[in-house]
């Protein structure tokens, strides 16, 4: 085998559109070959030992370029190369961005019983996003979620996650989230200051923000994507229900580990489609 890769985009989907070309240290062209379906890259033609340049592009993405040094097995073994969506080095265009509930996803990942994990994911929720025309660090993040939308596909639990033990939501319907800044995290990575209102506690949390990208959609419209993740603790909350079972292990962990995957449109409000 010559050479292989995996295409991956940044939220790790398969890019089996992909194509990847080698060149020789004189710019003429080696190897030419495109990803499958999976989004892998097999090429049976042999390199002979040396440098190369590595080329990946994918329409839709950006090109990315790299070095790639091959031994006298003449095997290239490049990994996971990994696209960003075109547009996807700086935030989208300023002004108003509103989320899309039905292609965006929140949830929560508990730990049970110390050996597994439970997923849990909120089905009502809106947001929008602010970006600031001029200091992108003045962009603002407004979300609210409906408490009793919680599902974990089992009926019993559910309805103990949403009494007082957990979310008590009959008393705290609403989980509300507003940032207060913004940091650069690095290419396409922004750390989201702000405060979270859950089970009637109001306390500062990070989320680790990753902007995947900007494309049209087949309404007319522009969405832009973002990926986001925090860990809370389930104390800092005043959600102490902590049921022990054997060997002093806990039956529902402390820390919930949270992960977003917001999809929004631009504009005041979504399109009537």
């Amino acid at each position: 085998m010559g050479l292989t890769a995996r295409i991956r985009t940044r939220d790790g989907w398969a890019v089996s559109h992909a194509v990847v070309t080698v060149t020789d240290m004189t710019g003429t062209q080696v190897v030419r070959a495109g990803a499958d379906a999976e989004g892998v890259v097999r090429d049976t033609t042999a390199l002979a030992p040396g440098a190369y340049t590595v080329i990946v592009t994918a329409v839709g993405y950006a090109p990315t370029a790299s070095s790639a040094l091959v031994t006298a097995s003449g095997r290239a073994e490049l990994g996971t190369v990994t696209l960003a969506r075109q547009g996807g080095t700086e935030l989208p265009p300023p002004g108003p961005w509103t989320i899309d509930p039905a292609h965006s996803s929140v949830a929560a990942i508990a730990q049970h019983l110390g050996i597994s994990s439970v997923r849990g994911r909120f089905t009502e929720f809106a947001g929008r996003i602010e970006i600031a025309p001029d200091e992108v660090e003045k962009s603002r993040v407004e979300a609210v979620i409906r408490a009793a939308s919680i599902d974990t596909g089992n009926g019993m639990r559910d309805g103990h996650l949403r009494s007082p033990d957990f979310l008590d939501a009959e008393t705290y319907p609403e989980i509300t989230y507003a940032s207060t800044g913004l940091t650069p995290a690095g290419p396409d990575r922004w750390t989201v200051h702000g405060e979270l209102s859950l089970h009637g506690v109001l306390r500062p949390v990070d989320l680790d923000l990753a902007y995947l990208g900007t494309g049209a959609d087949p309404w007319g419209g522009t969405r832009a994507a973002f990926r986001a993740t925090t860990e809370l603790r389930r104390e800092d909350f005043a959600m102490n229900y902590n049921q022990v079972v054997q060997a002093g292990i806990a039956a529902v962990g402390t820390t919930l580990r949270v992960e977003l995957d917001v999809q929004v449109v631009q504009g005041e409000a979504l399109p009537a489609v």
